[in-house]
């Protein structure tokens, strides 16, 4: 059931985030609103001009248990769930309950509150509203009749209604306000709910790396997508409650430039983003590393010393598959500068992901009107523990941590009679760091700091070899080898032998590790054991 739009007479604002509050101020002023508040809210309208009833002295009752309780009262939520009938107007009438129009509520700013250091249990409970939600739910609710704001950027939108239809506000307005309103309450509830999930009956965090048992998602549109993997899928990125959780991620960037990103684009930065900063952890101080991907694979990858020039490092990257490098998405670890920019502009890219942009790059890139430009200044910030990550499958979510790579080249078990040398060692470290992008069965060989073959989404490990020496060339030589997993046998150790490899890096682990061994052994290979292995599905 609706009704027409009545003039708003009534207003309850209580409000944590107070931004543009004066610009509200100005529209209930203008519209001769009558204004019920508490609190800091009371204070500040007040000071701005607006004549404020507090809550207390509207409802006779007062503020109680150290103001937890101020606005449930009939006389509150009455006069919101009040619908436009004859008999409910009766019963306000008997109650001497005035009906209110306008709610204007946001919550304790609980997310805020558990986001700080040093947190207590105690201070994230205390900061779970309670009167707040109900209100905008009963306003919601009751959105046939009245009208609610949670989001103070929607003010400027209640002005110009307001405005155009002489102080009423239609149902088109209400019942969009009653979404968001639904959506603001479902999102701080499942804060709450996740937040509770991550901590014990005694208000002791879990260990971090533990997954509760609820699971509680929320998301925010961040943008309506040009498609989705196809053109004729629609598509849409939701920056998700857990992004607080990890990482600074793509709904952090900025775009500079280019046309609107597509699914596809996305999906591919997010790939290039989690390289670079499984690189830029393997660095030494100063080091530089670049990285191309293209559907989802690294084309290339390199790395360079402090004394490097990025736009060195990258062009080593490029040209380790220049012909996949085509249409590609491109990683850096540093701010693009002009040397890099006046390389990029040599090859048709489609996103570059990167902390920053120097001016001059900047202005150089410019005339490239399709390539997106995305600067994330913290992108290498808060890596310490290992995110959430979701999947769908038909029926329910999967969910894992991130896989992390906790064991460096250098650190791990050397079974073979050769060792590795430095060189080997730096390497292998990042052929490894590369090979746990790459679909499996992967295999990724790297030459000098840079990758010279890359083989993946095999479902045999020795194909795997194969396409990444096949891609390799006359590279392979001298060239060390990354594995995602074991070698069931040791023909994959044969072939790469038989190319040149001269070093191998694998998790270990199968029943066949002494033959693998012994088949580097007798070619003469050092081998590391890290101990981990690195599936991508």
């Amino acid at each position: 059931m609706s009704t027409p739009a009545a003039p708003i007479r009534r207003a309850l604002v209580s409000v944590s985030d107070k931004s543009k509050l004066d610009v509200l101020a100005e529209i209930l002023i203008a519209h001769k609103v009558e204004v019920l508040s508490t609190g800091g809210t009371y204070r500040a309208l007040s000071e701005l001009g607006v004549a404020v009833v507090k809550v207390s002295e509207f409802t006779g009752a007062p503020e109680i248990l150290d103001g937890r309780v101020k606005t449930l009262h009939p006389k509150i939520h009455g006069g919101i769930l009040a619908l436009p009938t004859e008999a409910h107007q009766r019963e306000l009438e008997l109650h001497d309950i005035a009906p209110i129009d306008l709610v204007i509520v946001n919550l304790y700013p609980f997310r805020e509150t558990i986001a700080k250091p040093g947190c207590s249990f105690a201070d994230a409970i205390e900061n779970i509203d309670i009167g707040g939600p109900t209100m905008v739910r009963a306003a919601a609710k009751n959105w046939n009749r009245v009208a609610v704001i949670v989001d103070p950027e929607d003010y400027s939108s209640l002005s110009e209604v307001l405005g155009e239809t002489e102080g009423t506000l239609p149902e088109s307005f209400r019942r969009n306000m009653a979404r968001k309103a639904f959506a603001h309450t479902a999102a701080y509830d499942a804060a709450i709910a996740s937040y509770l999930a991550r901590h014990d009956d005694a208000g002791e965090a879990l260990d971090a790396g533990t997954i509760p048992e609820g699971l509680f998602v929320s998301g925010e549109s961040v943008a309506e997508l040009r498609y989705g993997e196809n053109p004729h899928q629609q598509a849409r990125f939701f920056a998700t409650s857990y992004a607080s959780d990890e990482a600074t991620g793509l709904d952090q960037a900025i775009v500079h430039q280019g046309k609107a990103l597509s699914y596809n684009n996305l999906l591919d930065a997010d790939a290039a983003l989690g390289l670079i900063r499984d690189l830029k952890a393997g660095l030494p101080e100063g080091g530089k590393a670049a990285a191309v991907f293209k559907h989802l694979s690294p084309c290339g990858a390199a790395i360079g010393s402090a004394s490097d020039e990025l736009a060195t490092v990258y062009v080593k990257a490029r040209e380790a598959d220049a012909e996949s490098a085509f249409g590609g998405i491109v990683s850096v670890t540093e701010f693009v500068d002009a040397a890099m920019a006046a390389r990029i502009k040599e090859t048709f890219l489609e996103v570059i992901v990167a902390p920053g942009y120097t001016p001059e790059a900047r202005e150089i890139l410019a005339k490239k009107k399709r390539l997106r430009l995305l600067e994330i200044p913290a992108m290498f910030e808060g890596r310490d523990l290992a995110p959430l990550r979701l999947r769908s499958v038909a029926g329910g979510l999967l969910v894992q941590r991130e896989d992390l790579i906790g064991v460096a080249a250098a650190a791990g078990e050397v079974p073979t009679q050769r060792k590795p040398s430095a060189d080997e060692l730096a390497s292998l470290d990042l052929g490894q760091r590369v090979c746990k992008h790459v679909r499996s069965n992967a295999i990724v060989l790297v030459k000098d700091g840079v990758t010279v073959g890359v083989g993946g989404g095999q479902t045999s490990r020795v194909e795997a070899v194969r396409q990444a020496i096949s891609r390799a060339g006359e590279l392979a030589k001298g060239a060390v080898l990354a594995s995602d997993a074991f070698f069931p046998f040791r023909d994959s150790i044969d072939s790469a032998a038989a190319a040149g490899v001269v070093a191998v890096i694998q998790p270990g682990g199968s029943i066949k590790d002494k033959d693998v061994v012994a088949a580097c052994d007798e070619r003469g290979l050092a081998m590391v054991f890290t101990g981990e292995r690195h599936f991508r599905h």
